[in-house]
């Protein structure tokens, strides 16, 4: 397939001198001042079995990774303990962990992204992947991950590096799991039974609004509780072409490849009318606009996933005891599927190898994966029969943020081979008509910059309901104009023209 990636824009000197400093290092010595004559030893025996350059100089790097989740974990400590020796004995790395809250991560991001401050490993998305890459922040992989990573490499579809890429080079590693985008409509079965609701003939937004309406009248609650991101899963059935402008992109199947607004398409519209109705008739909460996100129980809701995540992950967190998911549209595979979650590494690190090797060791030994997915062993889960029990859900890392899924070892209860249902779709996904495209965006920085401005503006009460979208929707697109919107759309125009031959 023909592609045009988008042109690095490189600042050499941005952001890296203050990052020289990442990937700070301490020695074995001095790590194990504090632990057991019985702990030194296993450590000097670890280290002088250990073929890969005898652990050169006996050093023990230490990493610091950064993601988002739902803050630190209270046994945060206890959790290195476990982690930390197994690390140190297959690669000579310690991992610190900062985990930071969902409604802290904008403005953490901010800070990374303008500061320079020290880190090593960075959760990153589609969101600013490709600002975090043309502003120095993240290193080059291309070469290094064959060398240093070449399991982690090999583990992954070709199209996935495709699908990351920035001019041809690689500078994040995706998240093997869900990659592509599976929207689901979450259900508490009980209620729907008590409505007598078919969940499986609600596939929707317009069957969805009298099943709804049912529910609200006969329990007198909103059964739809939104978060502010509301609705925004509309737009999962565009291509941004890595632009980050969430009101501009291509249809996935569209064959022509025409740049438009999604907010123009007559479909999007009628939705957000029954948004619209819905949030006006109290069907959904009345502080959706400004709701975070929280654990409160729901009737319904909507995620992107798989169906299995009913029963392991919405309904435990949700509160609903006889959860089930209906999938709702296509799931589609694009670049901003695919760069939906992953991980890169600072321009500054130091140990950008050892890096990589972590980055492997997550994504290829169920051991570590468990550990990062579930929490402490003995406190948050324990193995039975091969399986995971669950002992709570207090572990607040988030485990899409992490690696792939496909090691993660499955739990007790849940049917087998849940995973296969992950990669069934992965395979079966409709691939966007731009897979392995990028606009290359020089000259548009500041054009870009305003159109997600007026984005950020409107969003929330936009997909939420809140405002009437028959207003609000031309306010948006007149701005969105004003902001510089045409011409970011024609540059892309040009530039999917000259890649695909019209």
């Amino acid at each position: 397939m023909k592609k045009k990636w988008m042109a690095l824009a490189l600042t050499c000197g941005l952001g890296l001198g203050t990052l020289a400093g990442c990937g700070s290092k301490a020695t074995t010595e001095v790590k194990t001042e504090s632990k057991s004559d019985t702990q030194e030893i296993k450590q000097e025996e670890s280290n002088s079995n250990t073929p890969e350059d005898s652990q050169e100089s006996e050093e023990v790097v230490s990493l610091k990774w950064i993601q988002v989740g739902s803050g630190m974990p209270t046994n945060y400590d206890a959790w290195l303990e476990q982690v930390n020796p197994y690390l140190e004995e297959k690669i000579g790395v310690n991992v610190e962990m900062e985990i930071v809250g969902w409604g802290d991560w904008d403005s953490r991001r901010s800070v990374i992204e303008t500061s320079g401050e020290m880190f090593d490993i960075l959760f990153t998305d589609s969101t600013r992947y490709f600002s975090e890459v043309n502003t120095g922040i993240l290193m080059d992989l291309t070469d290094m991950v064959t060398s240093a990573a070449p399991e982690l490499y090999g583990m992954m579809p070709e199209k996935f590096w495709d699908a990351v890429s920035v001019e041809g080079r690689i500078y994040g590693v995706p998240t093997y799991k869900d990659s592509s985008s599976t929207i689901y409509f979450i259900w508490d079965q009980d209620v729907a039974d008590k409505y007598n609701i078919n969940v499986n003939e609600v596939t929707d937004l317009e069957s969805l609004y009298p099943a709804l309406k049912a529910i609200k009248e006969g329990e007198g609650t909103a059964p739809f509780r939104m978060a502010s991101q509301g609705a925004d899963f509309l737009l999962s059935y565009y291509d941004g072409m890595g632009i980050g402008i969430p009101l501009l992109g291509v249809r996935f199947d569209d064959a022509t490849r025409t740049v438009v607004d999604p907010l123009e398409d007559e479909g999007i519209m009628e939705n957000l009318k029954l948004i619209r109705q819905m949030y006006m008739e109290g069907i959904i909460n009345g502080n959706a606009s400004t709701n975070d996100g929280d654990s409160t129980y729901r009737i319904f809701g909507t995620a992107q996933g798989w169906s299995g995540a009913a029963s392991s992950t919405w309904g435990p967190s949700w509160g609903i005891d006889n959860c089930v998911a209906v999938k709702y549209a296509d799931t589609v595979l694009s670049n901003a599927t695919v760069q939906g979650s992953l991980n890169g590494i600072s321009s500054g690190c130091e140990n950008p190898e050892k890096a990589l090797q972590l980055l492997q060791l997550v994504n290829t030994d169920s051991k570590v994966r468990d550990w990062f997915y579930y929490g402490v062993e003995g406190e948050n889960f324990e193995y039975q029969d091969g399986l995971v029990n669950k002992l709570n859900q207090d572990w607040t890392m988030a485990g899409y943020t992490q690696g792939t899924f496909f090691n993660v070892t499955g739990l007790v209860g849940s049917e087998a081979g849940a995973w296969d249902e992950v990669k069934e779709l992965n395979e079966n996904a409709k691939e966007s008509v731009l897979i392995g495209f990028s606009v290359d965006p020089k000259g548009l920085e500041t054009e870009i910059a305003n159109c997600n401005a007026v984005y950020a503006k409107y969003k929330s009460e936009l997909w939420t309901g809140t405002a009437d979208p028959e207003e609000l929707v031309p306010k948006i697109i007149s701005e969105l104009k004003d902001a510089g919107w045409q011409k970011i759309a024609d540059e892309a125009q040009k530039q999917i023209d000259e890649a695909y031959g019209k």
